[in-house]
């Protein structure tokens, strides 16, 4: 499977993706922790060429990620790699880290507002 945005796959798939631990917003009566009630999802390219920093910026241009969006992800806590859709998600412009010998590293997608 690979990932995709309203339908629309990334051209260059990441290096490796995870889910980000839930913020801890305070604790009940009994002391147990209480987290926020959506996740988010970050994908990570640890080095792309000048023309795969460009693929990338395109294809965020192209998704029209400026509302919600649905994105296909890999499940979460599912142990054989399945992708799912979630809808009512943000996706974030894509950061870029320095740049090193011409190419861009450290490239990371944050996918936010998941309900799981």
């Amino acid at each position: 499977m690979t990932y995709k945005v309203n339908g629309t796959e990334i051209y260059i798939q990441p290096t490796s993706g995870r889910w980000a631990e839930r913020t801890k917003i305070g604790f009940d009566g009994n002391g147990r922790p209480l987290f926020a009630p959506t996740r988010e999802f970050e994908m990570r390219w640890n080095l792309l060429d000048a023309s795969g920093t460009n693929q990338l910026q395109t294809w965020y241009d192209s998704i029209g990620a400026t509302g919600t969006s649905v994105v296909e992800l890999p499940k979460y806590s599912d142990t054989s790699y399945n992708f799912s859709e979630y809808s009512g998600c943000f996706v974030n412009e894509p950061q870029y880290n320095r740049f090193f010998t011409e190419h861009t590293t450290s490239v990371i997608l944050l996918v936010t507002n998941i309900r799981t």
